[in-house]
């Protein structure tokens, strides 16, 4: 039985490794994608789509894996992934990637969170459950960190399609693997639907996502595209919720946020979320146009390896303590961090810049990664496991895109003032000829060489205080974590008595 686990985690593994892989392995490879069929305008929306769809289709996917069997979605999400995979392989314009990746997306959204309903499923011990979800974690992190490695090589050696052929022989091994070796009965009962749910949940996520991804960039936020989307996205909120409360098998159980646990454990990813995109989108332009180090991985390494380390400690630990109390000095740690970031400066030491970074990793965002599934999915009844485990991703990635969206809002709002005052105090062209552009904190950091080391310098100094600025939108994230982490209860993780009633439609079979 224990072999035959192992090569069920080993497949389960497999499929967390493709989803991993996936958008760093691209983004090694997009200067040759639109080398080879174009679409620079457009690129973006390759990683736009496939992040809306996963994050849109993830609690439904959780929610069928409730009614149908972990087993039979996982292996529909894997299948779906991989069609999605060989299509992009195929794409020959960048829309048709783009749609492809929609595919992809959609199995992506199911993928990650049954895989950990699948180990809590098999591994009803927490402490067993716990150690496992933080090598999964761990995992995770690894291969977003190999990504970029693989994806080059890649590149370099075959076609920017390969890495997309090369989920596949990945997947299929999963697939077969997980197809063979665990059984799944029947339930007796066919389960109903909540397909209005699952319309509203769709428009609700894609349209908000969509507004907070187009808003200050591709239009101003006053603009009545935006105001639509966000509009739309209300609308749907507001009906998904009267939805809800009527569906018989809602996709989004509304009595799980009278669990204490649930809700204060989905505030305070939703800020790790907030806090982990706006760290990946505004560290590496710190290193690179205050600090001066072209050199990224210096950066990024050290604080993927935090983060895994985090994780897998916390995953070895996590029965010890009570969650309220890991959850509020996760969060506390957030404060003293967020407080070392807006204080940073030109001059501080490169090693002291990094220190502050694993403290970020090890401290913050690599613990909450393993706690937080453990927390929500140890609190609620077993037929809801599927379900709160999609909820702690799903609220993590909506933090995410909210959180690098409003840092992008400070950033850019400060950056915006400084080409005004650069033009009077350095006697720069007004832009009085259409042609022409007064050169901007980017241009100017990039190309120092051009430019006077004067100008430089007032840019540099400009970029720090713009970052460092929106910084405080990590120490407002972290206060409020530190005070729904205090919502949580006194719960210990715990495992499972037998008196606990089973009411999975489902239930697994070694």
């Amino acid at each position: 039985m224990q072999q035959k686990k192992g090569v069920i985690l080993i497949s389960i593994a497999l499929g967390l490794v493709l989803t991993a892989l996936d958008n760093t392995i691209v983004s090694a490879n997009v200067n040759k994608i639109i080398d080879d069929i174009g679409g620079l305008d457009k690129v973006t929306w390759i990683y736009t789509t496939y992040a809306l769809a996963g994050a849109s289709t993830m609690l439904i996917f959780g929610k069928l894996s409730d009614l149908f069997g972990r087993k039979t979605l996982y292996l529909v999400a894997i299948g779906i992934f991989l069609l999605g995979s060989a299509l992009c392989g195929t794409a020959q314009t960048i829309e048709q990637l783009s749609i492809y990746r929609v595919i992809q997306g959609i199995g992506s959204g199911g993928i990650f969170p049954i895989s950990f309903s699948l180990i809590y499923t098999l591994y009803t011990d927490p402490k067993e459950s716990g150690k496992l979800s933080g090598i999964f974690g761990a995992l995770f992190g690894l291969s977003s960190i190999a990504g970029p490695q693989i994806g080059t090589w890649i590149s370099e050696t075959l076609s920017w399609r390969w890495c997309f052929y090369i989920n596949m022989p990945i997947g299929i091994v999963s697939f077969v693997v997980l197809l063979l070796t665990l059984r799944e009965s029947r339930a007796e009962t066919k389960p109903k639907i909540d397909v209005l749910g699952a319309m509203l949940l769709v428009i609700a996520t894609v349209c908000f996502m969509l507004a907070l991804e187009m808003g200050g960039k591709d239009d101003v936020w006053t603009s009545w595209k935006i105001i639509a989307l966000f509009g739309v996205s209300v609308f749907a909120i507001i009906s998904f919720f009267f939805v809800e409360r009527r569906a018989k098998e809602p996709i989004l159980p509304l009595q799980l946020f009278k669990n204490r646990m649930v809700t204060g454990t989905s505030i305070v990813v939703f800020c790790q979320g907030a806090i982990m995109f706006g760290a990946m989108t505004y560290l590496p332009l710190y290193t690179n146009y205050v600090l001066g180090e072209s050199r990224l991985n210096l950066l990024l390494t050290p604080l993927m390896l935090s983060m895994i380390s985090g994780s897998v400690l916390m995953g070895f630990i996590l029965t010890r303590f009570k969650i309220r109390t890991v959850m509020f000095i996760n969060m506390s740690i957030g404060i003293v961090v967020s407080c070392l970031l807006m204080n940073l400066s030109p001059d501080v030491p490169f090693w002291q810049f990094i220190g502050i970074v694993i403290l970020l990793g090890l401290g913050v965002l690599g613990p909450l990664n393993s706690l937080s599934q453990n927390a929500v999915v140890y609190s609620v009844d077993e037929r809801f496991i599927g379900v709160s485990s999609s909820l702690v991703g799903f609220y993590r990635s909506m933090g995410g895109v909210m959180g690098a969206s409003i840092m992008a809002v400070i950033v850019n709002s400060q950056m915006a003032t400084s080409i005004k005052t650069a033009i009077m105090r350095f006697n720069l062209n007004p832009n009085s000829d259409p042609a022409y552009h007064p050169p901007d904190t980017e241009t100017v950091l990039r190309y120092k060489e051009r430019f006077e080391p004067d100008l430089v310098s007032y840019f540099t100094h400009v970029m720090d205080h713009a970052i460092t600025q929106g910084f405080v939108l990590f120490l407002c994230l972290s206060v409020i974590g530190a005070i729904a982490a205090l919502m949580v209860g006194s719960m210990k993780i715990k495992k499972r008595t037998k008196g606990t009633p089973q009411t999975t439609n489902a239930p697994l079979e070694l």
